[in-house]
């Protein structure tokens, strides 16, 4: 079991602790339950979805990064699939705080990189803030998702936020989560390349169509993609590189170990991604960086 869960692990009831060790104790645990894993879990303890997810709060705020505030929020969202993905608060130190990325941001972008479709709820420690709020409205079926806090009543997302504007108000009919494919190619056998092109095409960026991804390689040859993530807010959205970090965290992976990055963007894109990734990178330790432009 990996370190950063020790404390959460000595609050959990007996019967969870046998239930989720053979799970946990991977050294690959992927910040995730699959669908049968939580059937089982809760078929053994005698748990409903949200009790589960409640108490599993800690696990998912024990990935937080907090160099700026020292406060961890922790979230868990469950997705139609039956599957639930952790999601923590991560910030960076000597770049913009704009770059931090909220709990809930992180477990909906978990989700969708997962390849999840829809969610159905998400569980967080403290109340989401309107920038979260308005994340999440982004998502199909979004003002239904159900919001749970400790020591409060189950509410929609609509409940937390009333007279939403969102997708629907600008005719938007693809939303976050949706499958896309935007259709770029490329005849280049580099791998980096390759999969930082894939995730643009994959990206969601219906607002200002400036379609974005990269790939990431960590030192020990593992590779990590992010997508951009727009919102009808436009503040709240999303950038790859945040996207890609966040995998590269849930994943057990130090940040700092980022040897190479490749960011493809449309080169007369409205929107560009390129200096505060370029900027965010480098406080990071990583040196080699690349930009490439979608055909």
């Amino acid at each position: 079991m990996h370190s950063r869960f020790k404390s959460a692990w000595s609050q959990l009831p007996e019967k969870l602790q046998i239930a989720l060790k053979p799970i946990i104790d991977k050294p690959d645990f992927p910040a995730m339950l699959s669908a049968e894993q939580v059937d089982q879990i809760k078929t053994n303890c005698n748990y409903s979805d949200s009790e589960l997810a409640f108490l599993l709060l800690p696990f998912a705020a024990a990935y937080a990064v907090t160099p700026i505030s020292h406060f961890n929020v922790g979230a868990i969202a469950r997705g139609i699939s039956g599957n639930i993905y952790f999601g923590a608060n991560m910030e960076f130190s000597q770049v913009a705080i704009g770059q931090t990325i909220h709990a809930e941001q992180c477990a909906v972008t978990h989700a969708w990189l997962k390849g999840e479709k829809q969610l159905l709820s998400v569980t967080v420690n403290y109340t989401p803030c309107g920038h979260c709020r308005q994340f999440m409205n982004e998502l199909r079926g979004g003002g239904e998702i159900a919001i749970h806090l400790p020591e409060r009543q189950p509410a929609t997302l609509h409940d937390y936020l009333p007279d939403s504007f969102g997708p629907i108000d600008l005719d938007i009919t693809t939303l976050l989560m949706d499958t896309v494919d935007h259709g770029y190619t490329t005849p280049s056998r580099n791998r980096l390349l390759y999969a930082a092109i894939e995730a643009a095409n994959q990206s969601h960026a219906p607002y200002s169509l400036s379609h974005s991804g990269i790939a990431l390689q960590l030192k020990d040859g593992s590779l990590f993609t992010g997508r951009y993530a727009e919102n009808a807010a436009f503040n709240p959205s999303l950038p790859p590189l945040q996207a890609a970090l966040i995998m590269v965290n849930l994943a057990g992976k130090d940040m700092r170990s980022i040897e190479q990055a490749v960011l493809v963007e449309k080169q007369n894109a409205i929107v560009k991604q390129w200096c505060m990734t370029e900027n965010t990178l480098k406080a990071l330790g990583c040196q080699q960086q690349e930009l490439t432009y979608l055909d």
